[in-house]
C-alpha cells in the first residue's frame, strides 16, 4: 500500500476532510454555546392573532417553562410544543425560533360550550373534551351540562345545535342533553321541563318528535301549568308529568285535568 501512491493520495484526503469535519463541528457547536444564544425570551401569543382569553403568564410559568432546556439552536422545539400543550385551555400550539435568542409560541386555546359528564370536564366548542378550571369557564354565563358514552362527545355537540333550533319556536333552551348508554336521548329546558326523545331509529325520527311537542305545546299549557316533563317517545301522543297535577285519593277526576286531543295521549302523575 505504502508503494501505491493514489490509495495514499486518497487515503490523506479522506482523513484531511475528516479533520476539518470535526473542526467544523467545534466550531459550530463552540458558536452554538454563546451567551448571545441563550433564551432570553419566550413569546406567547394567539393563534392567527386571536386574543388569549385564560392562558396567562402564571399558568404558563407554572406547567410549562421549566419542562424544556437547551439555546436557540439546542431546544427541541416538539418537546416545547408538548410542554405548553399540556397547560389548561391550551388546545393547540405551534412553536418557531426567532433570530438570535427567543422562541415565538402560538396558542389556540379551547372555547368552552358547557361541562361533560360527572367529573368535571369541560366540552369544547369543536366537540373536545379538556380539564379546565370550571369557575374560569361559565365566568359569563352558566354552561350547558352534556354527557353520554365515550367517543360520542362531537355527536352530542351536533345533536345540541339541532335540538337549539327545533325548541328555537317555543323560545326555550336546552340547558342539558344528555346521550345513555342505550343511546336513548334527553333534553332538559331552560324551563326546568325533561323532554325524552328515545333512541333514533332514523334521520328524522327525534326532528318529527320535537316537532310534535312543538304544535301541541299551545294547547297543553293552556290547560296544564307547571309542566315538569315530557315523554315523546309514543308513536302518536306523549305523557307528560306536572308540578300541580294529582290524581285524587277517590280516583275521581283530577284536580286538573287534561282533555284528550286526536293525536295525543296524557298520562297523570
Amino acid at each position: 500500500m505504502w508503494q501505491d501512491a493514489r490509495t495514499l493520495n486518497a487515503t490523506a484526503t479522506g482523513l484531511f476532510a475528516l479533520t476539518l469535519l470535526a473542526c467544523v463541528a467545534s466550531c459550530v457547536w463552540w458558536l452554538s454555546q454563546r451567551p448571545m444564544f441563550t433564551l432570553r425570551t419566550i413569546r406567547v401569543e394567539g393563534l392567527a392573532g386571536a386574543e388569549l382569553k385564560h392562558v396567562n403568564e402564571l399558568t404558563l410559568r407554572q406547567n410549562a417553562i421549566g419542562k424544556f432546556k437547551g439555546n436557540f439552536f439546542t431546544t427541541n422545539l416538539e418537546q416545547v410544543r408538548t410542554a405548553f400543550e399540556s397547560v389548561p385551555w391550551v388546545r393547540r400550539a405551534s412553536v418557531r425560533r426567532e433570530w438570535p435568542n427567543q422562541l415565538i409560541v402560538a396558542i389556540e386555546e379551547h372555547e368552552a360550550l358547557g361541562t361533560w359528564g360527572e367529573d368535571g370536564a369541560l366540552l369544547s366548542v369543536k366537540g373536545d373534551v379538556f380539564t379546565a378550571n370550571l369557575a374560569e369557564a361559565d365566568e359569563d354565563h352558566p354552561l350547558p351540562a352534556f354527557s353520554g358514552p365515550a367517543g360520542s362527545e362531537k355527536e352530542v355537540l351536533a345533536r345540541y345545535g339541532e335540538l337549539r333550533s327545533w325548541f328555537a319556536p317555543l323560545k326555550l333552551t336546552p340547558e342539558e342533553v344528555n346521550l345513555s348508554s342505550r343511546y336513548a336521548w334527553t333534553v332538559k329546558l331552560d324551563n326546568g321541563m325533561n323532554v325524552a326523545l328515545g333512541r333514533e331509529q332514523d334521520h328524522r325520527m327525534l326532528k318529527d318528535r320535537v316537532a310534535r311537542l312543538v304544535t301541541i305545546w299551545p294547547q297543553l299549557t293552556e290547560r296544564v301549568q307547571n309542566i315538569t316533563s315530557v315523554d315523546m317517545r309514543y308513536p302518536n301522543g306523549l305523557a307528560l308529568a306536572a308540578a300541580d297535577l294529582h290524581v285524587p285519593a277517590d280516583g275521581k277526576q283530577p284536580v286538573r285535568p287534561v282533555k284528550k286531543t286526536s293525536n295525543t295521549k296524557t298520562k297523570h302523575t
